[in-house]
């Protein structure tokens, strides 16, 4: 539909950003919702997003998502940050105000968990033991969901050890810090395994991990979505273990923010995985 004089404006703030895939995911809600609206890529290059930010309401914008480099340094530059958001240390999601007020927030989290729902049905943290690899801003959300929820373990695993003590720290409840030498170990009776880490995504190197200790009965979990199916997720649903992609974490996460821009709680169908997924090639 054609975009009037009155049409809401949302974008994605960050550097660079024409990899971005939100401009056509939500490009796809506001064309299936018939929304008078537009989201567009905003390229702002590192130690300029306050001012990008606070031109947010000068501009007549409805708000933003916060990719990288931004997300951690956004969060001095917001006047009210959500709680999640202050826990995991970055922001992904700002909403401007009617006063011109700046909130941000975190979606990662509840992305995590809808994905984690939506493929797995039935499934609850409190089963048993996680195990997170990696200590990153995906990390400190995922591992944030799981303990929420009710996880009576959640075992984190990074090559810096320091880095997942500080995470257990921050995060705090039953987060326990893992050298990665330890991984094959922490495997033994987890009911989910995470992985947080860019390993294995196309173009960087792969993910070396021992799983053969986990039970056929915990669910794997990949946040890459660039291949749609990791070397991980290959091998542990060739053992048996049910898997879950990235894709998903993406498209869920996103619908808070689309929500509070333009006013229409959207649905993540399999119309909308496929239509993302052509700008994958898959």
């Amino acid at each position: 539909m054609s975009i009037s004089g009155h049409a809401i404006v949302a974008g994605v703030m960050g550097w660079p950003v024409a990899h971005s895939l939100s401009p056509r995911l939500h490009g796809y809600w506001l064309r299936h919702y018939r929304i008078d609206g537009a989201y567009v890529p905003l390229a702002v290059p590192p130690g300029e997003v306050e001012g990008a930010l606070r031109a947010l309401p000068k501009l007549g914008m409805a708000g933003c998502n916060i990719t990288v480099p931004h997300k951690e340094s956004s969060l001095a530059c917001l006047d009210d940050v959500s709680n999640i958001a202050r826990r995991v240390g970055a922001v992904n999601t700002v909403v401007v105000g009617s006063d011109g007020q700046l909130t941000g927030t975190n979606t990662d989290a509840v992305g995590f968990r809808d994905n984690i729902v939506t493929n797995v049905p039935g499934w609850n943290a409190a089963e048993g033991p996680a195990v997170v690899l990696g200590a990153g801003g995906a990390a400190r959300a995922v591992v944030a969901a799981l303990a929420d929820d009710g996880s009576p373990e959640v075992r984190v695993i990074n090559r810096t050890e320091a880095r997942a003590e500080r995470l257990a720290d921050d995060i705090g409840g039953p987060v326990f810090p893992f050298a990665w030498n330890d991984a094959a170990d922490a495997m033994d009776g987890a009911a989910l395994v995470v992985n947080t880490t860019t390993l294995g995504m196309t173009n960087q190197p792969p993910l070396v991990v021992d799983i053969s200790a986990l039970p056929l009965s915990a669910v794997v979990a990949d946040i890459v979505y660039n291949p749609l199916c990791t070397a991980l997720m290959e091998t542990a649903a060739a053992r048996g273990n049910t898997v879950v992609g990235g894709l998903g974490m993406l498209l869920h996460q996103a619908r808070p923010g689309f929500a509070a821009w333009f006013g229409v709680e959207p649905e993540v169908t399999d119309e909308l995985e496929s239509f993302v997924r052509e700008a994958l090639g898959s």
